[in-house]
């Protein structure tokens, strides 16, 4: 049986397009703290999303016994300045403005947890450059996409209209998106959670 541990409408649909059948679970974990936690601590974006991950797959591990849980998180780093998902259109806009004109980091991380032990992890790091866009584009943008952006880190949606909002992508784009889907798939193979 594959879990994805997570609530994410976009992680759940790549994997549907991918042919899996899973399952959700909801993380038994608050995010907010691990981060603050770790910021502390010291740990840069990589390694709270790495830290992340792992915490949403092995928690949920621990109460679905016999299942290959996928747990996967995201870092925005622009400049030192983490991101975290906006919570209204107000705050979509100002991290839109304030990523403008700049080059970001988005680090992806996953793992496969198997019975309380990670089996596999895997991390991705997209640099992304926006660009000057105008006030009013920003507007447009929101306007277009919709409440979805609140689900995003950054507040864009690159599979869609946020796409225009950028001129330089370097990375691997399902990992933007929120998983490393071809590396994943190839890690579910090797545990034998999917045939070879």
């Amino acid at each position: 049986m594959i879990v994805l541990s997570s609530t994410s409408t976009t992680r759940r649909k790549l994997l549907s397009q991918a042919g899996l059948y899973f399952k959700t679970a909801k993380p038994p974990v608050d995010e907010t703290v691990i981060k603050a936690a770790l910021r502390q601590a010291g740990a840069n974006a990589a390694e709270v999303a790495g830290t992340l991950a792992e915490t949403k797959a092995s928690s949920v591990g621990a109460i679905i016994p016999g299942a290959y849980v996928i747990g996967a998180d995201q870092m925005l780093d622009c400049d030192g300045v983490w991101f975290d998902k906006p919570g209204d259109r107000d705050g979509a806009r100002r991290h839109l403005q304030s990523l403008r004109g700049k080059t970001h980091l988005l680090i992806t991380a996953a793992v496969i947890a198997y019975e309380g032990r990670i089996v596999w992890h895997h991390r991705e790091t997209a640099k992304l450059t926006m660009r000057d866009v105008s006030d009013a584009s920003v507007d447009h943008y929101l306007d277009k996409a919709g409440d979805g952006v609140c689900q995003s880190v950054g507040a864009y949606q690159l599979e869609g209209i946020g796409a225009q909002l950028f001129e330089r992508i370097e990375g691997d784009f399902f990992s933007i998106l929120g998983l490393p889907l071809i590396p994943l798939l190839g890690a579910l193979r090797e545990v034998g959670a999917l045939p070879k």
